[in-house]
């Protein structure tokens, strides 16, 4: 990879999806780690919490050796046992777990609207995750939110946003998304492949 996809990636955030890899999941976690992204989100939600527990366990001392910040996803009694500070939740469970947040440091949030960013903002949102903005694979069939989706967003709340959907490294989007006021973007199934 040349160095101008390596600063691309530090303004991106590396979401996990173990389904995408071609190689072994923390061999490839490591190959992400390398590149220094503002951050991995261990998003593994279709495993029990008793596997996501495994994984977290060896995915944040693979992430603390390259001083990389692992944020856990949907399983907060997973990061509260390892009194871990970084969770993202779908708003349904943000709403369900606002009362437990007060330990955390950083509490992400995926949204879809304008309404759903206020309203994760104000139960205690420290960032949010906003698509999808571009044609995706992971969301087949379903028309891309846009940019426009992404600025309105952006203006909207006082916390930061990072883009999600579609966002491929080289190709102009991560700055197009800067310009629309995101701090950067999430990035997952080209991070499953590098």
């Amino acid at each position: 990879m040349t160095m101008c996809i390596s600063d691309e990636l530090k303004n991106a955030i590396a979401v996990s999806n173990r389904s995408l890899c071609t190689r072994p999941f923390m061999e490839q976690l490591e190959r992400v780690c390398k590149y220094h992204p503002q951050a991995l989100i261990l998003r593994e939600k279709d495993l029990s919490q008793k596997e996501y527990e495994v994984l977290a366990k060896q995915t944040l001392e693979l992430c603390k050796e390259y001083q990389v910040p692992c944020i856990l996803h949907t399983y907060i009694d997973v990061a509260e046992k390892f009194s871990h500070r970084m969770i993202h939740l779908p708003l349904p469970l943000l709403e369900k777990y606002s009362g437990r947040l007060h330990d955390f440091q950083t509490v992400g949030c995926s949204v879809h609207s304008v309404e759903d960013a206020l309203k994760a903002e104000k139960l205690g949102a420290t960032y949010l995750t906003a698509g999808h903005v571009y044609t995706t694979d992971c969301k087949k069939g379903l028309p891309p939110r846009g940019l426009d989706f992404l600025k309105n967003v952006c203006e909207k709340v006082s916390i930061p946003v990072y883009a999600i959907g579609g966002i491929h490294i080289g190709t102009g989007q991560m700055e197009e998304v800067m310009k629309c006021g995101a701090k950067g973007g999430c990035i997952m199934s080209e991070m499953m492949k590098l």
